[in-house]
């Protein structure tokens, strides 16, 4: 078990048993490489929803692919706040996905169902909007853990529990094609499944 303290207390300090799984290349992943990374992940709507609620889910959680990174902007306000720190937790994914999805299921989802997604397709609007804002904060983690720790300290996702870093050494977080290609695979990967979606659908009316 883990000692309670958050994950990297100082920025300065040096990761403890830092699990080096691969080595390819460098750091982290930016912007438009995290919002391309959630539409990725989010793809699991277009399996848990009929088209519309499916495309509801994507639209509603890829903004916080970048929710983790809210910790650069606390970090001004809060010196003990470091990036990469408690907010590139599961425990934190986790939490925030419950509070902001609580607020979305209450104010945004009822929006949807009123223009655009019947309510029948969405089913439990809490569990609808909590899954979207998982699914992408989550992605977020994964995303990181794909780069090394040589620029940007490595994260430890599973903090409480296990106090390990985990990464994988696999590109620079400023690679254009890496970024690009992410956001553009995600892009890719939402157009097909919406016209294959759309293709069941009709196929199933006919």
């Amino acid at each position: 078990m883990a000692s309670l303290r958050p994950p990297f207390d100082s920025p300065a300090e040096p990761p403890v048993n830092y699990i080096r799984l691969v080595s390819v290349a460098r750091p982290m992943v930016d912007i438009i490489g995290h919002v391309g990374m959630a539409l990725i992940w989010l793809a699991v709507g277009w399996f848990l929803y009929a088209e519309r609620a499916a495309l509801g889910f994507v639209a509603l959680g890829a903004p916080f692919g970048l929710l983790p990174d809210i910790d650069l902007w606390l970090s001004r306000a809060f010196p003990t706040v470091h990036h990469h720190g408690i907010t590139h937790t599961i425990l934190f994914v986790s939490v925030a996905a419950v509070a902001i999805g609580a607020i979305l299921g209450k104010w945004v989802v009822p929006w949807l169902e009123a223009h655009y997604v019947p309510a029948s397709e969405i089913g439990n609007r809490y569990a609808y909007a909590i899954g979207a804002v998982w699914v992408a904060t989550l992605s977020h983690l994964f995303a990181d853990m794909l780069s090394a720790p040589d620029i940007a300290q490595p994260i430890e996702p599973f903090w409480p529990v296990v106090g390990q870093a985990v990464g994988l050494d696999v590109f620079y977080y400023n690679s254009p094609l890496v970024n690009w290609g992410l956001f553009v695979a995600g892009l890719v990967l939402t157009a097909v499944l919406w016209w294959w979606d759309d293709d069941a659908r009709a196929v199933a009316e006919a």
